[in-house]
């Protein structure tokens, strides 16, 4: 699924994303409306994670919604 996609249709994406990534606030969801850089941002703060596995976990997400 494209990047625009996703923007486009993040009303229903925030619910998965919410249910996968727990730990993240309504705000960032809210905030991140589908920006994947943005939201990989927030799962290296959240969860401590390194740049690459944050971004490796946002792009698997997009995957699952193809």
């Amino acid at each position: 699924m494209n990047k625009d996609i996703i923007a486009g249709k993040w009303t229903q994406l925030k619910g998965q994303a919410q249910a996968k990534w727990g730990e993240l606030t309504d705000d960032v969801f809210d905030v991140a409306e589908g920006d994947s850089k943005y939201l990989a941002g927030k799962l290296q703060e959240q969860y401590g994670w390194e740049r690459d596995r944050a971004e490796r976990e946002v792009r698997e997400f997009e995957k699952t919604l193809n």
